[in-house]
């Protein structure tokens, strides 16, 4: 098994004093290897994975002899042995023994199924886990998981996971299980029998490749994890989009599971619910209650999902490209009247405004851009990103546009990209709506500037030029902007700072903002994460029009 990115880690074992054990891995019933087979030390993050043919080898220099292996692979029986009587069979063969089915007369009854999908949706190509061999060839055998819990009996249909990026020269190989929970991590697994999968390129569609279980007849019900393993390595490596404030779980080898509360893979699955079948006391697709990823976020794969089916980001009919040096600038025109500019996040685009664009263009003339480097504004520079240089292009489309002044609506890097439009062109902006914004990057929590940072660090290791404006897209959040406490109080525009009280924005930080800016206002919004204009829509609404409505 492989590793992903930060979930996926590297073990290593000491050659010094080497005592490498090998064999073969045999199915007792049909006396034929099984192939990778899961071999460790129970308990620890050691271990290896037999290859096609159910060979391996394992070093156990390092361990007590009492300490003891164990042998797991679906559809089998697990086998443990002390590592003294194991060391025993070197060179010689290991059976296992095929689990037992135990087939349960079935009474047929009429079902009422309702397809449901439930999980993390994202297709985000700036957010992911890294699957890269190349970090760490000699082991990675991590695993990663998702949380599920349904209240109704459900048969899971597809097993779904979106891939930003695959490269790889040959099949990747795949294992996929189904845990059962206990004390709020992943146990046992469920399966009668493996599901191992060569993925090849061809295999992803629009960004997402869908594993078929419907025939294995996997039913379930209450809590269960969905995990994904890498089996062997291989040249190239792989990017699986991630959403951030989720949880997810992880291991090492035969390791103790841990959350990741910064982030969890995308994995979703189709499935049907028995509506008629009886509850659990739990809530459908509920997670658990002392997520950690709680005290932050709330799960806007809905929101991101409609946000893409929207006609916002690619209405011919309202599109504009405005020509730049090194740039072609795409934005949306909506409306009629004053001048409202709206700007994104960070690896968003104007699609994510899909809920405020046909209410605020009903008074006044939007102007939704899609910052360069993202969405349809395509950027030929080599040149770092900055605020400044955002801001400059706000400017550069007022002024083909003739307009004396503009108010700004910008969330997240949008909204910073406002405090520097502010900053620099004070006597071209009439009033500014900074969500979630910062003025430098130290107000921003320091678990998901750490994620940030140990995505950087897997960009610059891969180096690959079609990564550029990835990376500078990630650049720009770990070391932008740089406004200084005189810089905001020389600030004389009205502004109003809005935030959740769930922000990644530290709340300390959100109100040095407001309070050393003069004209400011300051909106908390209660049970809300970063992601304001998704999950608050139309409260968002009504408190810019009040502001740009105000004398």
């Amino acid at each position: 098994m492989r590793k992903l990115k930060a979930l996926f880690f590297i073990c290593t074992a000491s050659i010094v004093n080497a005592q490498v054990i090998s064999g073969t891995i045999i199915s007792k019933n049909e006396n034929q290897p099984i192939p990778y087979v899961k071999i460790g030390i129970e308990k620890k993050t050691t271990g290896t994975i037999s290859d096609g043919k159910g060979n391996f080898s394992i070093d156990l220099s390092q361990f007590d002899p009492q300490q003891k292996i164990k042998i797991e692979v679906p559809g089998y029986d697990s086998y443990v042995e002390t590592i003294e009587n194991f060391k025993k069979h070197d060179q010689q063969k290991i059976f296992l023994n095929e689990k037992t089915k135990n087939i349960k007369e079935v009474t047929i009854k009429a079902k009422k199924l309702v397809d449901k999908n439930w999980g993390v949706n994202t297709k985000t190509k700036s957010v992911t886990y890294f699957v890269n061999p190349a970090t760490g060839r000699k082991d990675f055998l991590g695993e990663t998981a998702l949380e599920f819990n349904t209240k109704k009996r459900s048969k899971i249909k597809n097993i779904n996971l979106n891939i930003a990026r695959y490269n790889s020269t040959e099949p990747v190989l795949m294992r996929y299980s189904i845990y059962s929970e206990k004390n709020g991590l992943p146990d046992k697994n469920i399966l009668d029998e493996e599901i191992t999968i060569a993925l090849t390129e061809d295999m992803i569609k629009d960004g997402t490749f869908t594993l078929d279980v419907n025939e294995r007849n996997i039913w379930v019900q209450g809590k269960f994890f969905v995990g994904i393993q890498f089996l062997k390595e291989f040249d190239g490596n792989i990017k699986i989009s991630a959403a951030l404030f989720r949880t997810g779980f992880i291991r090492e080898f035969y390791g103790d599971w841990m959350k990741m509360s910064i982030a969890a893979p995308a994995i979703n699955i189709d499935v049907k619910v028995d509506k008629n079948s009886k509850d659990t006391d739990k809530d459908d697709n509920v997670y658990a209650a002392d997520d950690p990823a709680q005290e932050w976020g709330i799960d806007n794969s809905q929101n991101i999902l409609e946000a893409g089916k929207s006609i916002y980001g690619k209405n011919e009919s309202a599109a504009q490209y405005l020509k730049l040096k090194d740039l072609d600038l795409y934005y949306e025109v909506y409306g009629e009247g004053e001048p409202l500019v709206l700007l994104h996040g960070n690896s968003g685009s104007i699609k994510d405004y899909y809920q405020q664009i046909p209410v605020l263009s009903k008074q006044y003339k939007v102007i939704a851009i899609d910052t360069r480097g993202h969405g349809k504004s395509k950027d030929t520079s080599r040149k770092d990103f900055t605020y400044k240089m955002f801001a400059d292009d706000v400017k550069a489309v007022a002024d083909h546009m003739k307009l004396d002044k503009i108010n700004i609506v910008g969330w997240s890097d949008g909204g910073n990209t406002g405090l520097e439009f502010a900053l620099k062109y004070p006597e071209r902006l009439n009033k500014l709506v900074a969500i979630g914004a910062n003025a430098f990057p130290e107000g921003v929590e320091q678990r998901l500037m750490d994620h940030f940072t140990n995505q950087m660090t897997q960009l610059n290791q891969l180096n690959l030029p079609e990564m550029f404006n990835e990376r500078r897209v990630m650049k720009i959040m770990l070391t932008e902007p740089h406004i200084s406490k005189n810089d905001l109080n020389t600030i004389k525009n009205p502004v109003l700072i809005i935030a959740g009280d769930k922000d990644v924005i530290k709340p300390d930080h959100t109100e040095f903002l407001s309070k050393q800016i003069p004209n400011a206002e300051l909106k908390i919004y209660k049970d809300t994460s970063h992601m304001v204009p998704y999950e608050k829509p139309d409260e968002l609404n009504k408190d810019i029009l009040s502001f740009l409505e105000k004398k």
